[in-house]
């Protein structure tokens, strides 16, 4: 089985205690907060005031870029606030809030469980529908899914990878999305295929779930899925990072920034985002909500559920039951996830799982000092110097960081979890990684006046 040839580490995969729970569809929240930037690029804006009464799968957020995406009420009733409230990590964002009264969805949405194979749109008009619909990347990237699926001229697609990885221990979402959704991911790979004109697609998976890459394989046989095969990989970290898994897949090496998977002919999308393909040109269903994950060795009940966007963290808590003492709560899995210092926090598209561990499992060891081991460079799978960056970025030398590629860090974390030393390495990255892009940024807009 193939894998990719950089880096990586093997953490335990801790998938046991969420990956047998089938898929439960969560109550309707009484409230919805829904941010406007659940994306990457520019925020969406309001359209809708307080006072409004609006549908389930109406627009609320307007794209105001390109690189951007659409925003939709996840639930019906009234717009009762747009404000500025607290995410996850505790940063104020701009939200539209609505009070549910009752559960009226737009008219054109097909809400039938009846699957829809047979789709005769025109590329453009399959990305158009992707776009309206607020599609992002929902393995944690929250790239908008319309500008990737929009080959440039002077470029051209050769394969659509489909990332069915889940290589970030504890999480189970996209596993049971496998398990259960197959005929939607399958017919959200004949629309991807469609709509960037390839013949080929392959399904990458990791070895652990022998029996989502069987009921894959069973459905592509059974209802003909054409050009489409299943991929065992495997099992290594970072996997599910999208140049880790072109390089497992094809062989190839996407190079620097500003390069994009598309240089080496693929267009890679998620398991989730396959789903949400399907369901917005299939059904005409903007994307309102998710599968994810709640999930620790020591909650009193693990879930799958599939949740409307907004729900605040402290609802799926509740329902697991936190247990007693020091707990830390991530909006993802140990290794990418970010801490949950604000539990009224709504779910978001680029959540895929909430993790909770104990006191004992999040404690760092004692900062030691560096031993020149290398271990860290190593496990890069970008080929980094991570004690270097690191350094640089406390001494905030950003120029010399720029120049010793910091932006082509992936923030896995195989840096920090290898450490002997217990050095905070991904922390100091990550600053670092965020001062340059600034710096960039601004260095660009200077040179556009």
């Amino acid at each position: 089985m193939r894998t990719f040839p950089i880096g990586g580490i093997h953490p335990h995969d801790n998938k046991e205690w969420s990956k047998d729970k089938a898929i439960e569809i969560l109550e309707l929240p009484d409230e919805a907060k829904i941010p406007m930037i659940q994306h990457i690029g520019a925020p969406s804006n309001p359209v809708v005031k307080k006072g409004d009464k609006v549908l389930t799968g109406q627009l609320i957020g307007q794209s105001t870029g390109y690189v951007s995406a659409n925003i939709h009420a996840t639930i019906s009733g009234t717009v009762t606030a747009v404000d500025a409230y607290p995410n996850g990590q505790g940063q104020r964002r701009l939200m539209v809030v609505i009070k549910r009264e009752g559960d009226e969805w737009m008219p054109e949405i097909d809400r039938t469980p009846d699957h829809k194979r047979e789709c005769t749109l025109a590329p453009n008009e399959i990305i158009d529908k992707i776009r309206e619909a607020g599609i992002v990347g929902l393995g944690g990237a929250q790239f908008p899914t319309h500008v990737k699926l929009s080959v440039p001229n002077d470029q051209k697609a050769e394969l659509v990878i489909i990332n069915g990885v889940e290589c970030e221990p504890y999480l189970t979402s996209d596993y049971r999305n496998m398990v259960e959704r197959a005929e939607m991911i399958l017919t959200g790979t004949e629309i991807v295929m469609r709509a960037v004109g390839v013949s080929r697609a392959v399904i990458g998976v990791e070895n652990n779930k022998p029996d989502a890459i069987a009921h894959l394989r069973e459905v592509i046989a059974r209802d003909n899925y054409k050009g489409i095969e299943v991929m065992p990989l495997k099992m290594r970290y970072p996997q599910g990072g999208e140049k880790q898994l072109i390089a497992a897949v094809t062989g190839r090496q996407v190079p620097p920034p500003p390069a994009l998977p598309i240089s080496v002919g693929a267009v890679v999308c998620n398991v989730s985002t396959a789903i949400a393909i399907y369901e917005a040109v299939q059904k005409n269903k903007p994307l309102i909500e998710r599968v994810v994950s709640v999930t620790g060795k020591h909650l009193k009940s693990t879930h799958n559920y599939l949740a409307r966007f907004g729900t605040s963290a402290s609802r799926f808590f509740e329902l697991s039951g936190l247990p007693e003492g020091d707990v830390k709560l991530l909006n993802g899995g140990p290794m990418m996830g970010r801490s949950v210092v604000d539990t009224t926090a709504p779910l978001i598209k680029g959540c895929s799982g909430l993790t909770v561990l104990s006191g004992e499992e999040a404690a760092r060891g004692k900062e030691l000092s560096c031993i020149k081991c290398a271990k860290c460079v190593s496990a890069c799978p970008m080929g980094l110097e991570p004690y270097l960056l690191s350094k640089l970025a406390k001494m905030q030398k950003w120029d010399m960081a720029e120049e010793h590629n910091v932006v082509e860090c992936i923030e896995c974390g195989c840096c920090s979890y290898t450490c002997p030393s217990y050095l905070p390495l991904l922390d100091y990255i990550r600053i670092g990684k965020q001062t340059v892009m600034t710096n960039i940024r601004a260095r660009a807009a200077a040179n556009k006046k």
